[in-house]
């Protein structure tokens, strides 16, 4: 099974804490209402998928750094990498959230409605996407896009949640 994620806004990284200690980890998108307001995109990691986005929007070559995070969840210290970790330490289990630097946010937020069709065939171009239907990846990246916006007006950070 792949990867589960989310991307949502909030105000930060203290309210995002709070509302997955209250939801026990699991998506903000789930409750009923959801939580933050936000995009389900199963599969689009950050550092593959997204990044890609954001190279085809910045007509760059994609590279692994290209979307910069930083860890929010889980809150516990990151295990040592020379030490073994027990398998049901968060770090292993999951759920994970990131806060994505602001850049990535106003690179979605700034993106004409023109350009979208020839940023989207330019990101369809992955190996990384050959499964998905352009079409798929047309709304997917508009849906992106329209919460970046969202999240630029309201000067909120823009997360992503990741599960397995």
């Amino acid at each position: 099974m792949g990867a589960q994620t989310d991307y949502f806004r909030a105000m930060d990284a203290a309210s995002v804490v709070q509302a997955l200690e209250q939801m026990d980890g699991r998506s903000l998108l789930c409750a009923e209402p959801p939580v933050f307001d936000g995009v389900e995109a199963k599969h689009v990691d950050t550092a593959v998928v997204l990044a890609q986005l954001i190279a085809a929007i910045q007509q760059v070559e994609w590279e692994l750094d290209l979307v910069h995070e930083r860890d929010v969840w889980p809150t516990s210290p990151i295990p040592d990498p020379d030490e073994p970790v027990a398998e049901h330490d968060p770090w292993v289990t999951g759920p994970w959230v990131s806060e994505l630097h602001h850049l990535v946010r106003d690179t979605l937020a700034g993106v004409d409605e023109s350009e979208i069709p020839t940023i989207v065939a330019r990101w369809a171009q992955s190996e990384d996407l050959n499964w998905w239907h352009v079409e798929e990846l047309q709304a997917l990246a508009e849906a992106l896009i329209l919460l970046a916006r969202r999240a630029h007006e309201a000067s909120d950070q823009l997360y992503c949640w990741t599960s397995h």
